[in-house]
């Protein structure tokens, strides 16, 4: 079974790179606030077939407000700054920082969730940092809005997916997944009348894929955590770099950069240690990273975590 589930990552992590080449795509013509407005009002009608049925009762008032409202801000957030990246940014660069959600992850369960963290993970993450330095290699390069952006969005997903590690047992999964998808949809509303730009039929298009696409690799990543281990499944992440390095120099151009390829190494031997870490049963009573089964920034907003909890609620 766990061969079945990396096979279906595997999947799901190619079609979410595809995911992202068209967003590639559509940001040179587009705000990323646009994108992200018209992404998630086409994906409204699909997860609206997820949020129909949901066993546990109650009513739509979250138990921890405060921690829901500070998780809506996060993930409104996200993909606009990945998009933002993706617009900027080699894709292969753009995957490189943003793959270091694990990283802040660990940082952020340590206040969030009273995490201990052993100096074997410590020392991971600094290593992790380590390789974010030599993918941006100041002095070498202009750090600019994209490099921003991109930091802007792990560190958003990082937050919304402890927090969600935090509150989840308590919140009914409707009430995880209507917050954040209403607070991203208003705020990339009201940003929209200053951004606004007509859409063509080519355009239209191309949202109709992203969100298709992004509903069809989250669907594929369910079933892959469904049938087998969080430690084998999530490492499958990383093979988007594979993806972004061959659709960076054949679609768009765009040079391969041994510095990137060297950061991303190190920062993805860390995220694959510190997983290794966790499923292992060292220090860690949260396995924060390897509870964190979402990309964060693929449009609609939809949380691998939330429809695992509703099938195990089943």
């Amino acid at each position: 079974m766990n061969l079945k589930a990396a096979v279906l990552a595997l999947l799901g992590y190619a079609i979410f790179s595809t995911h992202d080449v068209v967003v590639k795509y559509l940001g040179a013509s587009m705000s990323p606030f646009q994108l992200v407005f018209f992404s998630s009002l086409l994906s409204f009608p699909l997860v609206t077939l997820m949020l129909i049925r949901d066993p546990a009762h109650g009513n739509l008032r979250p138990q921890h407000p405060w921690w829901m409202a500070l998780r809506s801000i996060a993930v409104s957030l996200v993909p606009a700054s990945a998009f933002y990246a993706f617009s900027q940014l080699p894709l292969a660069q753009a995957y490189a920082l943003l793959f270091v959600t694990p990283l802040l992850v660990t940082l952020l369960s340590i206040p969030v969730l009273k995490e201990q963290v052993g100096l074997p993970r410590m020392l991971a993450v600094v290593l992790g940092f380590i390789g974010v330095m030599v993918v941006l290699r100041p002095g070498g390069t202009e750090f600019g809005w994209g490099h921003a952006a991109a930091l802007l969005a792990a560190f958003g997903n990082a937050l919304q997916s402890v927090i969600l590690r935090k509150i989840g047992t308590h919140e009914r999964r409707v009430v995880l997944m209507i917050y954040p998808l209403m607070t991203t949809f208003v705020a990339m509303g009201i940003a929209l009348p200053f951004v606004y730009v007509p859409l063509e039929a080519s355009a239209l298009g191309g949202l109709v894929v992203v969100a298709i696409f992004g509903f069809c690799a989250t669907l594929l990543m369910v079933s892959a955590y469904t049938l087998g281990e969080a430690a084998i499944v999530a490492p499958m992440q990383y093979s988007q770099i594979i993806w972004a390095t061959l659709f960076g120099f054949f679609l768009f151009g765009e040079a391969i950069d041994p510095s990137t390829l060297l950061g991303a190494g190190i920062i993805i031997g860390s995220g694959i240690f510190i997983v290794i870490r966790e499923a292992s049963g060292g220090q860690s009573r949260n396995t924060p990273v390897l509870q964190t089964r979402t990309r964060g920034y693929t449009s609609g907003g939809v949380n691998i975590s939330l429809l695992l909890k509703r099938k195990s609620n089943k």
